[in-house]
C-alpha cells in the first residue's frame, strides 16, 4: 500500500513482531498502565487466532519515528450463512505535541486503506462521542448504539441514596424479595437447569453455537476458539463461565461470560440455544440467581439487539443505564449487508 502523507507526517503500515516496541513507546502514558499494555500488545497483536492487526503507524517525517497508532482487531463475523471479515477499532494514541485534526485523520485513513487492501468486509469502532464528528468525516455511519443495562440484586444500598436510613433497609428487603419471586416465575415457565461455574471454556460451546438460529444480524462468531483467545488467554481480566446444562440431558443450554468489578457482576458475553430470537428470561433468571448466591449486589450488560434479543433481560428487570455510539464503515458500500443490524455485546471491543 502506498504511503499516505503531509508535509509534516506519513502514515506507513506497521508489522506487529516487528514494531511492538515502537508502538509501545507511543503508547506509554497514553493509553493506559505500561505493563499492563505490554500484556495486552503480545496478547491482542500476537496471539490473535484470527490474523494479525491491522497496525497503522504515524511518522515524523522530519525523524522518521512513530508519533502515533491506530488499529483494526481482525474478528469474524456471521450474517445470514456467509462469512464476513472485519476489524475492530483500537488503540488510537498520537504523542501529545503531535495531536491534531490532521494526524488522526491521516491514521484512520490509513485503516480503511488497509482494510481494502486487506479484503475486510467492515470496520468498526466505539469511539467516544467527542470523536464521533471526526469519524463522520472520513465516511464512517452511526447506525446504532450500544446500551447498557443493569439489574439490581441487593437493594438497600440503593434505597439509602433515595430514602432515611432507618427506611433504606426494610425498604430494600422488600424490594429484594419481589425480585426473587421474579426470577423464580421466569425459572419455573423454563426447562429444569444445572448451573454451575467454569474458570475456562466449555468445548460445547461449538456444538450450542452450530446449533442455534443466527437470524438475520450481523453477529459475531461466539465459538470455541474465538473465546479461548477473547477471555481466557487475556492477561487484563479473569473471566468465569455460568454453564447453564438440560436437566434431562446435560446438553449445554446457555452459558454467560462474567467478569466481577467490587460489588457489581458484568456480563461481557452471552449465547444460548435460542440464539438470535434471545437469551430467554429462565436462563437470565438462573444467572441472577448465581450472581445472588456470590453476594453481588448488582449485574450489567451492555448490548446492541433487536426487541426479540432484549425481551429476557427486560422481563427480569434490567434497565437502560447508558449508551455508546458504534461506527461502521463497509468497504463496499453495496455490500448486501451493509443495511443490516447488528448483534452486539462488549465482548466485540478489544478488552
Amino acid at each position: 500500500m502506498a504511503s499516505t502523507a503531509t508535509s509534516s507526517y506519513v502514515v506507513r503500515a506497521g508489522e506487529p513482531a516487528r514494531d511492538r516496541e515502537a508502538t509501545l513507546a507511543v503508547w506509554r502514558g497514553n493509553l493506559g498502565r505500561n505493563e499492563r499494555m505490554a500484556a495486552k500488545y503480545d496478547w491482542f497483536y500476537l496471539r490473535c487466532p484470527h490474523g494479525q492487526p491491522l497496525l497503522q503507524l504515524l511518522c515524523a517525517t522530519d525523524t522518521g519515528a512513530p508519533v502515533g497508532t491506530a488499529t483494526a482487531g481482525r474478528r469474524r463475523l456471521h450474517w445470514q450463512g456467509s462469512a464476513l471479515r472485519a476489524g475492530v477499532l483500537v488503540d488510537l494514541a498520537v504523542l501529545p505535541e503531535h495531536r491534531s485534526l490532521g494526524p488522526a485523520l491521516m491514521l484512520q485513513q490509513g485503516l480503511m486503506d488497509s482494510a481494502a487492501d486487506e479484503a475486510l468486509d467492515v470496520l468498526y469502532g466505539f469511539p467516544n462521542p467527542k470523536a464521533g464528528p471526526v469519524f463522520k468525516r472520513i465516511g464512517y455511519r452511526q447506525p446504532f448504539t450500544l446500551c447498557r443495562y443493569a439489574r439490581v440484586l441487593r437493594h438497600a444500598g440503593y434505597m439509602r441514596t433515595h430514602l432515611p436510613r432507618w427506611l433504606a433497609t426494610p425498604a430494600g428487603w422488600i424490594a429484594d424479595v419481589a425480585m426473587a419471586c421474579l426470577d423464580a416465575w421466569h425459572a419455573l415457565r423454563g426447562p429444569r437447569l444445572r448451573a454451575h461455574w467454569s474458570d475456562e471454556v466449555d468445548p460445547r460451546v461449538d456444538a450450542l453455537w452450530e446449533a442455534s438460529p443466527k437470524g438475520d444480524d450481523v453477529v459475531a462468531v461466539r465459538d470455541a476458539a474465538h473465546l479461548r483467545w477473547r477471555f481466557d488467554d487475556s492477561p487484563l481480566a479473569t473471566t468465569h463461565y455460568l454453564l447453564l446444562e438440560r436437566a434431562r440431558d446435560r446438553m449445554l443450554d446457555a452459558w454467560f461470560a462474567v467478569q466481577a468489578a467490587d460489588n457489581m457482576l458484568h456480563v461481557c458475553d452471552f449465547w444460548s440455544a435460542d440464539g438470535a430470537r434471545g437469551m430467554a428470561a429462565h436462563h437470565i433468571a438462573a444467572l441472577l440467581r448465581a450472581a445472588h448466591r456470590q453476594g453481588h449486589a448488582s449485574v450489567s450488560v451492555e448490548i446492541r439487539a433487536s426487541d426479540a434479543q432484549l425481551r429476557g433481560w427486560r422481563a427480569c428487570g434490567f434497565r437502560p443505564r447508558g449508551y455508546r455510539p458504534v461506527f461502521l464503515r463497509w468497504t463496499r458500500a453495496d455490500s448486501p449487508a451493509a443495511s443490516a443490524a447488528w448483534f452486539l455485546t462488549s465482548a466485540d471491543e478489544d478488552e
